[in-house]
């Protein structure tokens, strides 16, 4: 067994425990992977306090290994159990059964052989035996001192009616019930795959329907019931999955779809070869038959997209030199269908076809059925930054309707959404004056993300009327080693650091140098004021501030600089060398830009306070802004029109890597449009994420139509990552979107963020992201569509009423609020030239004559008179004669064009000059 510090000591930064528990002995640690959760047996030569055993738990949950749950199970010397032990129990029993509450409260212990005696002071034996407390406290002192007790419960034992503490017992014993009735109608909604399960002969009538999927039932699920023999006799037994085949594996059964079938005859044309590929979804490989044709006749029947179950030998094939299965016997089987049996479906509100390039993989059409048979009342397509599966999601839902059914379509876009009016200065409503007070700062750090990085160095400058007046500098504790990439680029290292003050108490000293109410001035402040919050978090500190970030203002006041880096601009400015990367010498020069900053700003801008720099300085310079997703809607006919419009803007003029929107436009044209806050790369999501003020959260959330939230394993990422420390850090950030929709009265929808439609599509997703290089590739977040149960199971944490308020009203509501309209309106549209008829008409008469004379020979006149006819009468004469005017002007200036393809046929397109290709057949001119 090995000592808990030499397990853990490298998990854990600092293992702030007792002795006792830093020298337990390890005996056996259960980890479930899927859960995150660790169960661990520790041997411990004395007692400890239960809080000290709990908080460790907590040190090892919020440790680099990001568990969502550790429970360490205590194991002590037989001879250690006695009254010192039983605080201790009684505090492990109430972990348990928290609905007991306070009723052990005052209680004391006797213990005489091998019985203990609980004495209560408040009453409530009653309801303890009620419980089986007394049963949970001998399993408990069995489990941690392996001693068998008898206990029982003495002193007052019947609570008083009126008490404090019967009242609160009562209070705790309703919510059990409620949380319990919660979990009970859950399980209606899990209607798990019960009947398919089965896997009785005797029971013919199999429900292949299931409503959430679970655990292996991510890939489809394959009924073994009742099969039907195909090929020899039928197959009976468990198959393994295709992914265990091994050449040493002898026989076996596995199941799974057909994806092509290829058949050729042996040279005495006796007898078949077939071989089937198949898959599993865990793997695929080739059956092989090779027999008479009569008895291959069944086979043959079989398609692309059948399920079967086969016996056979797995060996290594010489001809096709791949492990193969020879086939001894074949059966069809079924497999289970997905259902949405919910009394009122939700509605999909973010979705991705195959036209979010390299990113979505599903078929709009597959989408929109797949929908459909879901139940859903609409389904919203929205595309990252284009709509070119419009087309397709209408004829989707035309083609539901020509079959009686109906289904909306709800047109949008997932844009890259650029704040270009309000991204320099943050938290500035007030009118602070130009010529007041700044603080100027930058920090060092160990390392970009401020959730698990921590400060090294402040160094800050203040400046009054313009004038530099004081400095401050301090070097910060990080409690953790300092990265030796991060030495190299600061010059700090940990041995400068060693005596420092720790991060808490920097932070009040900056503060005290800062004073109340201040402005502070950073380049990137984004980045800088991120670590000062999650300080300000970690420690629970309140400070208001404003701030204004440089390297925004120096994007629109320096345009003519490429890199706006901090020495790009010092050199620019001609302001001299500094030591870049150290916070006091960045501060100081970034001080002295600042000054050249104000006087530019009161002299060419007539600026007077910090609240004009969002509108005076322009964000011309859009290439230079960071862009977040943003859900747009159109909620009619004019919302259509203004999504095209913004979405032609984005690939015209704001294209930069992606077609972005810039707010000014859509707060232009915002008409008919509804506007969601969209997923984790969202504003208002990072924003939360950065632990941004409560105030700026409901600034920016008020923007919004409705707010997102989106299941947990969409942003397992930021877990995997450190960006969050736990599951339960997760569901703070949708609580957080809920509340700030509760306190905005916005509303809160649940979204799925479709990339692909069933769970195991996530493997065509992979090789996309792998194409692009992203590394996490492999670990694909479960985006596919889900039923209304498996939505309002992924948000149970968030109370019954609160799921389904977000799953299911809300979406609708969002769906109700857009009328029922066309991506392209039925008819044809031609643009329209004046004379076009009639232009054509002359052209082409001309040049017939002009080559085969006049009067024209029979067959070319009656040609020409029956393609003008078709042409006219069916409206094409329009875009005859934009071709026509097309290769005229390219002539004209030397071009030699000749238009053929679908107009080689036309005779009319040869006479007006469109196409170099005569239809009619070989003749003389």
């Amino acid at each position: 067994m090995s000592k808990f510090i030499d397990v853990f000591s490298q998990y854990i930064g600092d293992l702030k425990l007792s002795k006792t528990l830093l020298n337990a002995e390890v005996d056996g640690i259960k980890i479930d992977t899927k859960k995150r959760t660790m169960d661990m047996n520790l041997f411990l030569s004395q007692l400890v306090k239960r809080n000290e055993i709990f908080s460790t738990e907590k040190q090892i949950e919020q440790s680099t290994l990001a568990l969502a749950k550790c429970i360490i199970h205590p194991h002590f010397d037989s001879s250690l159990f006695g009254d010192a032990c039983y605080f201790g129990l009684v505090e492990e029993i109430r972990r348990r059964l928290a609905s007991i509450n306070g009723t052990l409260n005052g209680s004391t212990v006797s213990i005489s052989d091998d019985k203990m005696t609980i004495n209560l002071t408040h009453g409530g034996a009653d309801i303890l035996l009620e419980k089986k407390v007394d049963k949970e406290f001998q399993k408990l002192i069995n489990e941690e001192f392996g001693v068998n007790v008898k206990v029982k419960f003495d002193g007052i034992t019947h609570i008083d009616a009126d008490s404090e503490i019967y009242i609160e017992h009562q209070r705790i014993a309703e919510e059990t019930a409620k949380r319990e009735a919660v979990i009970n109608e859950m399980e209606i909604y899990e209607g798990v795959m019960h009947e398919a399960k089965k896997r009785s002969e005797h029971k013919p009538a199999v429900n292949t329907e299931i409503e959430i999927r679970e655990g292996e039932s991510l890939y489809p699920l394959f009924i073994l019931d009742n099969p039907k023999p195909i090929y020899g006799t039928n197959v009976k037994g468990n198959p393994i999955k295709i992914a265990e085949l091994a050449p040493d594996s002898g026989k076996v059964i596995i199941k799974g779809d057909i994806f092509s079938i290829d058949e050729r005859d042996t040279r005495d044309k006796k007898k078949k070869i077939i071989s089937i590929n198949l898959t599993d979804y865990t793997g695929s490989t080739t059956i092989k038959v090779i027999d008479l044709n009569a008895k291959c006749a069944p086979i043959l029947e079989l398609k692309k997209g059948s399920s079967i179950l086969v016996k056979g030998d797995a060996q290594y094939d010489k001809y096709d030199r791949e492990l193969v299965v020879m086939a001894t016997n074949i059966s069809g089987i079924s497999k289970a269908k997905v259902v949405d049996k919910a009394e009122k479906k939700r509605v999909e509100l973010h979705l991705h076809t195959n036209m979010s390039a390299m990113d979505g993989v599903s078929d709009v059409g597959d989408i929109v059925q797949k929908a459909y048979s879901f139940g859903m009342p609409a389904v919203a397509i929205t595309d990252h930054g284009v709509v070119q599966a419009f087309p397709g999601a209408m004829n989707a839902a035309d083609a539901v309707k020509s079959k009686g059914g109906h289904i909306k379509i709800l047109y949008g876009v997932e844009a890259y959404f650029i704040d270009d009016v309000s991204s320099r200065v943050v938290n500035g409503e007030s009118q602070e004056l130009l010529s007041g007070e700044f603080i100027v700062f930058d920090l060092e750090t160990t390392g970009l993300g401020a959730a698990k990085e921590k400060i090294t160095e402040i160094g800050a400058v203040r400046i009054v009327d313009g004038e530099i007046k004081d400095q401050f500098s301090m070097f910060v504790n990080p409690e953790k080693p300092i990265p030796p990439k991060i030495t190299e680029l600061t010059g700090i290292d940990d041995s400068m650091v060693a005596d420092a003050p720790l991060e808490d108490e920097a932070l009040h000293k900056f503060m005290e140098f800062c004073g109340n109410n201040c402005v502070l001035v950073a380049h990137n402040a984004p980045f800088d004021t991120s670590f000062v919050r999650a300080v300000m978090n970690r420690h629970h500190i309140v400070w208001n501030f404003t701030s204004i970030d440089t390297l925004m203002m120096s994007r629109s006041m320096f345009p003519q600089i490429k890199k706006h880096k901090l020495n790009f601009i010092a050199e620019y400015l001609k302001l001299g060398d500094f030591n870049h990367h150290r916070a006091c010498d960045d501060a100081f020069m970034l001080a002295k830009i600042f000054q050249v900053m104000l006087t530019k700003l009161s002299e060419d801008y007539g600026a007077k306070n910090i609240s004009q720099l969002n509108s005076l300085l322009s964000n011309s310079d859009y290439k230079s802004l960071k862009y977040f997703h943003q859900i747009v809607l159109a909620k009619n006919t004019a919302g259509l029109k203004n999504l095209y419009r913004l979405i032609s803007k984005g690939h015209l003029n704001y294209f930069y890597k992606k077609p972005l929107l810039p707010k000014s436009e859509l707060i232009k044209y915002r008409e008919g449009l509804i506007v969601g806050s969209a997923c984790e790369a969202g504003e208002l999501f990072r924003a939360i994420v950065e632990k941004r003020p409560w105030e700026d959260l409901k600034k920016i959330a008020s923007f919004y139509d409705y707010l997102e939230i989106q299941p947990l394993g969409n942003n397992m990422f930021m877990l995997n990552n450190g960006t969050v420390s736990s599951i339960e850090e997760l569901q703070d950030l949708n609580r957080t979107v809920v509340r700030l929709g509760e306190e905005l009265s916005i509303p809160v929808v649940a979204t799925c963020d479709v990339h692909f439609l069933e769970p195991h599509h996530s493997e065509y997703r992979k090789i996309l992201m792998a194409g692009q290089g992203f590394k996490d590739a492999g670990n694909q977040a479960p985006l596919y569509l889900r039923t209304t149960a498996e939505m309002l199971k992924e948000f149970e944490y968030l109370g019954k009423e609160k799921a389904y308020e977000i799953v299911v009203e809300n979406t609708n509501l969002i769906a109700d609020m857009c009328d029922e309209i066309r991506a392209v309106p039925k008819g044809n549209f031609p643009p329209f030239i004046p004379g076009a008829e009639e232009d054509l008409t002359r052209i082409t008469w001309e040049r017939a004559r002009n080559t085969y004379g006049n009067p024209l020979p029979e067959i070319v006149e009656k040609r020409i008179e029956k393609e003008l006819n078709s042409i006219i009468k069916n409206g094409f004469s329009v875009l005859y004669m934009t071709a026509q005017k097309l290769v005229a002007n390219s002539e004209e200036h030397g071009y030699l064009v000749g238009s053929r393809g679908s107009v080689g046929s036309s005779f009319v397109a040869t006479m007006s000059g469109i196409s170099e290709v005569n239809p009619l057949a070989p003749h003389y001119v």
